[in-house]
């Protein structure tokens, strides 16, 4: 007899039947879908680089997924943190960009213009730049490209 019950047919939401331990703080799920977590990406990168690192070197250092809970909950709160301040300071700019990104199957190039509205609005009321890793020194990142090639071919 088989154990698969649809969805639909179950009024109890699920419950995780393996509590964490005490030792293990409590944290609230990010709360957003693709398209704003990909427009917030690198700002996440930036502010949260400190609690990311220490997340990948606990990874590295035990494939145990118990192992690292407590440094993945920081980095989900300090991601939470940083998506309530975009959404205090630069809310208008955020959801135009997430929105470009969500209305062209995830792709920036489409989306330069208002991203290069966010990324102003992210450095003028939170002192956060956008810089992409691993980007050649004395290179123009390609978000900064005024007039690229993908944007000419694109009309």
């Amino acid at each position: 007899m088989s154990s698969f019950r649809p969805g639909e047919s179950s009024s109890v939401p699920f419950h995780e039947p393996a509590l964490l331990p005490p030792s293990v703080p409590k944290v609230d799920e990010v709360g957003a879908t693709s398209a704003p977590l990909k427009s917030a990406a690198f700002f996440i990168g930036a502010y949260c680089k400190e609690f990311n690192e220490d997340f990948m070197l606990c990874k590295a250092e035990n494939r145990e997924p118990a192992h690292c809970l407590k440094e993945g909950r920081r980095v989900t709160r300090c991601a939470i943190d940083l998506i309530s301040k975009m959404r205090e300071n630069c809310l208008q700019q955020f959801e135009a960009h997430w929105n470009c990104l969500e209305l062209n199957n995830q792709e920036y190039p489409p989306c330069r213009k208002p991203e290069r509205v966010l990324n102003k609005c992210m450095f003028e009321k939170l002192g956060l730049v956008k810089a992409i890793p691993g980007t050649a020194p004395g290179q123009t990142p390609i978000h900064e490209v005024e007039n690229p090639l993908y944007g000419r071919m694109q009309k």
